[in-house]
């Protein structure tokens, strides 16, 4: 089995266990272009942003790739005319930028709120790993001691400090039910 006949394998499997294309390919590359853009816009050093052209990268060609072994390549053009326009509107005007900002740290919020809700509805964490969540909450620390020391930017500290708040209770949610389960 290629590569590719996995990939497409795991795309089409069991739709109970897999993403849908539709909540994949929502917002979370915007939302890592919209964090390139502001640390481009305010002239941040490009060490403090550095992943974020891989990551916008690495989810338009996964965007990419799912399009490709669906069968409809053309679906995946409005997405990229998206990134492409949204690249260039967002510095039109100062406020645009800043507003896009903090929208983002809204709709990440709002998603971890949708994890949490969805582990105390099912009380189960097989689904999800403790492990990823602790490292994203590693991330967010480590992020705002790098912001703190290069730019001080309150809006980007406001973004790490609720993210690491709520990664926390995230993975601490897991590590929860994961007791609970392993006692019963």
């Amino acid at each position: 089995m290629t590569l590719g006949n996995m990939f497409k394998a795991s795309v089409c499997a069991d739709t109970e266990r897999v993403v849908p294309i539709s909540q994949m390919r929502k917002l979370r590359p915007q939302r890592f272009l919209v964090f390139l853009r502001y640390q481009c816009y305010y002239e941040y050093p490009l060490l403090t942003y550095l992943e974020y052209p891989i990551l916008v990268a690495q989810d338009l060609i996964l965007l990419l790739c799912v399009f490709h072994f669906k069968g409809d390549v053309k679906q995946a053009a409005p997405y990229i005319v998206l990134c492409v326009s949204a690249w260039f509107i967002l510095t039109l005007q100062k406020w645009i930028i800043d507003l896009a900002m903090n929208l983002c740290t809204f709709i990440s919020a709002a998603s971890k709120f949708a994890q949490l809700q969805y582990l105390w509805k099912s009380r189960d964490s097989g689904a999800v790993s403790a492990a990823t969540w602790s490292l994203a909450s590693y991330t967010c620390a480590a992020r705002i001691m790098t912001t703190l020391m290069t730019t001080s930017d309150l809006t980007i500290l406001i973004r790490f400090v609720i993210m690491l708040a709520l990664n926390t209770w995230v993975a601490a949610t897991i590590l929860h039910y994961q007791t609970d389960v392993k006692s019963e």
